[in-house]
């Protein structure tokens, strides 16, 4: 029986291997779902289980037991991501721009002074100086945003897509008169969208999951964001539970704490809404591929 039109054996079997490799990689997520709804006793006795023998809410109530600081992380969080991931693209735009251009005189030494910074750095203690005692940001977002703001490897990419468009609209657009800014802003950053979209991706992910500069420069509750808030939250309880400097009612309060349950709770809590706004941002990988060609 000759094939139906259409069908290519090859094709099909590259996407059955696809479709197994999604459902493999997605199986470590599943298990973290369901590990939150398992009770800890079924835990203890079963280990991890995709179909546990006991269901429990109990980790998400604990996590929700108290929800203003919760609350209060989310909002600082969402706040650090959004006005650090804007403001990080603008300037490596900006930045990458230039040195992309190859009638920019400086254009070389530059290039070489970010990647240079790609290999050595200042270390933890010039870097915290700066920061609390020559910028005074210690108890403040900035210092949340302002380290991120610029990264030698982003900017790096970004010059490499900058320099696949064509130097022939830029010259366009000189003729018709158009100055720098206008050229950036109207030309340049609209048909830098694909590469735009990718790294505010991998940049929102970075201050999302924030939470060693917050170690460092945040003394006050309120500007704690989401991750560091967590981490304290499980690390108190722990403490309480397993130290002996702890009083015997706390020990006794928490002695059956769900200590594997609320860890995965807390990681879907602290990853979720990334996994769900992930996908928006998928076509911009493949499209845009000969974006600032030209024909002729």
């Amino acid at each position: 029986m000759p094939l139906s039109k259409g069908f290519n054996p090859m094709n099909a079997c590259i996407n059955v291997f696809m479709t197994v490799l999604c459902l493999l990689i997605a199986l470590p997520f599943v298990l973290v779902v369901i590990i939150s709804l398992t009770s800890e006793n079924s835990l203890v006795q079963n280990g991890y289980q995709f179909i546990p023998e006991e269901w429990s809410l109990e980790a998400y109530r604990i996590v929700f037991e108290k929800p203003d600081p919760l609350v209060r992380g989310y909002l600082v969080t969402a706040f650090i991501t959004v006005v650090g991931t804007v403001a990080s693209l603008l300037l490596t735009a900006m930045t990458a721009y230039p040195i992309s251009r190859m009638d920019f005189r400086y254009n070389r030494p530059i290039t070489f002074y970010i990647f240079f910074t790609m290999l050595f750095n200042g270390g933890l203690v010039p870097f915290y100086i700066l920061m609390t005692q020559y910028l005074d940001l210690k108890n403040s977002l900035l210092a949340l945003i302002i380290p991120g703001l610029l990264s030698p490897f982003n900017i790096m990419i970004m010059k490499g897509f900058l320099d696949k468009i064509g130097k022939e609209i830029i010259e366009s657009a000189k003729v018709d008169g158009a100055k720098e800014l206008r050229i950036f802003f109207s030309i340049i950053l609209p048909l830098s969208t694909p590469a735009l979209a990718t790294l505010g991706l991998f940049i929102s992910f970075g201050y999302w999951n924030e939470w060693y500069n917050a170690l460092l420069f945040m003394d006050n509750d309120k500007y704690i964001p989401l991750q560091l808030l967590l981490v304290r939250i499980l690390s108190q309880i722990e403490f309480l539970a397993n130290s002996p400097l702890a009083e015997v009612a706390d020990k006794l309060a928490y002695a059956n704490f769900p200590t594997l349950s609320v860890r995965m709770a807390m990681a879907i809590l602290a990853g979720g809404p990334m996994l769900v706004i992930f996908p928006f941002f998928q076509k911009y990988f493949v499209k845009g591929i000969t974006v600032g060609s030209l024909k002729g």
